[in-house]
């Protein structure tokens, strides 16, 4: 019996990897970046084939093994049932991804999902149970191209009407991490800020020290 996660990611810096970068940079990248004990780590759904989705996701969780790291799937319940992950984030709360919320939560897994401006899909989504929100996007960003801008009115009255954890994500970079200050939220989820850095360890260590100074 799977043990239960559910709720387990609270805050911080949620890592986004993207499996179309080559393999072997990816991977280090990863190597590097799970070393400054990011929140949650997020498998985009951005595969070549499925076979190349089944052999990564085995790689990837066989690095993140011990680390504690949630490892959620983008899109795919049943991947995330078959490798035995800890959750599954959906791009938009679909009838079919509604309809998989209660399998999902019967394996005891964490489901997020990315939400933008609809206040009424927020709604839906908090009374279906996810555990978590990310809104998208809140700067543009190169991998976020297809969402709106989001207003910050929205994410304030999301606050308002929920406790579960809230993500900001799309074009957060620690030049404009700043503007986030009026809002009341749990971290940040990064892409290309962490996976085209340098040194990605130390990218995840100065969004966690900002955010933490965001919050005093």
């Amino acid at each position: 019996m799977e043990m239960n996660l559910r709720g387990k990611i609270s805050q911080g810096i949620y890592l986004v990897i993207d499996p179309s970068m080559e393999e072997n940079q990816l991977l280090e990248t990863l190597e590097k970046a799970i070393s400054a004990n990011p929140c949650a780590l997020q498998i985009w759904d951005n595969f070549k084939s499925q076979a190349q989705a089944f052999n990564l996701i085995y790689k990837i969780k066989s690095i993140c093994i011990g680390t504690g790291i949630p490892i959620l799937i983008n899109n795919h319940p049943e991947w995330a049932e078959l490798f035995r992950l800890d959750g599954v984030h959906f791009d938009e709360l679909s009838a079919e991804n509604s309809s998989s919320i209660p399998k999902i939560k019967k394996q005891g897994k964490i489901i997020g999902v990315t939400i933008n401006n609809d206040f009424e899909l927020i709604q839906s989504a908090i009374l279906a149970g996810v555990d978590y929100l990310s809104f998208c996007s809140m700067f543009t960003s190169s991998t976020s191209n297809s969402c709106e801008l989001v207003n910050f009115e929205i994410i304030k009255r999301t606050r308002k009407l929920t406790k579960i954890p809230i993500f900001l994500a799309g074009g957060i970079s620690p030049e404009n991490i700043s503007q986030l200050r009026s809002l009341n939220f749990d971290g940040v989820a990064i892409v290309s800020g962490v996976l085209s850095a340098a040194n990605p360890s130390q990218a995840i260590s100065t969004y966690q020290h900002l955010l933490k100074n965001l919050k005093k």
